[in-house]
């Protein structure tokens, strides 16, 4: 099973600036040494020396999460802007993939935005399209967005080769893996899901406010989160954000780190990263997520802060 992120901010994308990207230049030339200009090969040494949040960036696309199972299923997880990026790669790649599905958490504009823009897919009388969520009126949902004055393009306009599945019962197969889900809370609603695969186990659990009940040694709470390989999981705010912020449906990284351990959850990834932090603040927020795990009863978690392009595979 393979991850790869496309978009990883949450409630509106948010384009590095001029500025920020002055003040990277201007980093990058302060650490510059006469040697590192040497040769190709020195400037590339020097280069990799850099710190992420230098030479790169988290980006600033809203939620979309690319799931390959073995057999190369394309499964994705919400339709925010980085929808697009994922669908142009598709394109420019010359995938031979014909059939998609695409799990909605919720229908909040950063996870639906990117939809009418995963082109050509949609639009594509060869592609099969299955749209999965609980919620039972979804496609008048995705709909009611798409028409005028909101969007000149209809949700009719789509190719015929798309199908809207509501999800009813506790699972559903796709390929070799089983897929569950949960409701959690965020305003509106929300929902995690759950892919499980020769053995391997991922959760996708963004727009969460992590309560007491998620932490409860219960039979629901065990089948569900209890050693689970890697978690994704909603990591907006810091502590003293979530408290201030409390009902808005988000959690701070240090409660995920947390929940991480409370669950013996291999691999924890921070998401839904506020759009108001810049990339430096994301790497002093990794930094201390790290630290803060030293102090956990299962303190070999390995924290991973989402970015976009990053892939993992389990």
């Amino acid at each position: 099973m393979k991850i790869r992120f496309w978009g990883v901010r949450g409630s509106i994308p948010t384009p590095l600036s001029s500025n920020q990207i002055q003040r990277k230049i201007s980093a990058v030339v302060q650490r510059i040494q006469v040697d590192d200009l040497k040769s190709p090969e020195t400037r590339e040494a020097f280069l990799a020396t850099l710190p992420e949040n230098i030479f790169g960036t988290v980006g600033g696309n809203t939620t979309c999460v690319e799931v390959r199972l073995n057999d190369d299923t394309l499964i994705i997880f919400d339709a925010g802007s980085g929808l697009s990026r994922l669908g142009n790669h598709l394109y420019h790649e010359n995938s031979h993939i014909r059939n998609y599905h695409i799990f909605f958490t919720h229908f909040h504009w950063d996870h639906i935005q990117g939809l009418p823009f995963f082109s050509p897919q949609v639009f594509n009388p060869e592609c099969v399209i299955n749209f999965y969520s609980p919620v039972p009126n979804f496609r008048e949902i995705l709909s009611g967005q798409m028409k005028n004055p909101y969007f000149p393009i209809t949700i009719n306009m789509f190719s015929k080769s798309i199908k809207y599945n509501v999800l009813k019962n506790n699972t559903v197969r796709i390929g070799n893996a089983e897929i569950s889900w949960r409701k959690m809370k965020h305003p509106g609603g929300s929902y995690s899901y759950k892919i499980r695969e020769d053995y391997k186990t991922m959760i996708f659990s963004t727009d969460t406010e992590l309560q007491d009940s998620d932490f409860e040694k219960n039979t629901n709470n065990n089948d569900f989160y209890q050693g689970t390989d890697i978690i994704i999981l909603d990591s907006q705010y810091t502590l003293d954000e979530a408290i201030e912020k409390y009902d808005w449906g988000h959690s701070s990284y240090s409660l995920a780190v947390d929940f991480a351990s409370a669950w013996n959850i291999n691999q924890l990834v921070l998401f839904h990263h506020e759009p108001l932090y810049d990339d430096n603040k994301m790497a002093t927020i990794y930094k201390s997520a790290n630290w803060y795990k030293k102090y956990q009863q299962n303190s070999e978690i390995e924290v991973i802060l989402a970015r976009e392009d990053l892939e993992i595979t389990i």
